[in-house]
């Protein structure tokens, strides 16, 4: 099966076609929508939405704290919120990091792994 292009030019996976695409606010690449975070600002304060229910609008997030970073240090948030900044972002960075240490701690434990 060769690769498949979209009306971009970019190439796509073709386990994706039909799925909606985002960008994240921090690397700027795109990716299907389950495959990203939905973020919304809330009083402030960005709020992390897994289930992409809170009113409002949206921003896309890679679940990695690298891209948190880089949105933060690129100012993306007001512009993706079309909102006055500045953001606290403590919420999104404690959601991220209890899943990398999740993962972390999923892998070292794994039982026949010694």
């Amino acid at each position: 099966m060769g690769v498949r292009w979209n009306v971009t030019g970019l190439p796509t996976d073709p386990g994706d076609c039909g799925l909606p695409t985002r960008t994240c606010v921090g690397c700027r690449v795109r990716d299907t929508q389950d495959r990203l975070l939905r973020v919304v600002a809330a009083e402030g304060e960005i709020l992390p939405d897994p289930r992409r229910r809170l009113a409002g609008r949206g921003a896309y997030l890679h679940r990695r704290p690298e891209c948190l970073a880089l949105a933060e240090r690129k100012r993306a948030f007001p512009r993706a919120f079309r909102l006055p900044g500045p953001f606290a972002a403590d919420a999104v960075r404690a959601l991220l990091d209890s899943e990398a240490a999740a993962a972390v701690g999923g892998a070292e434990e794994r039982p026949g792994s010694e």
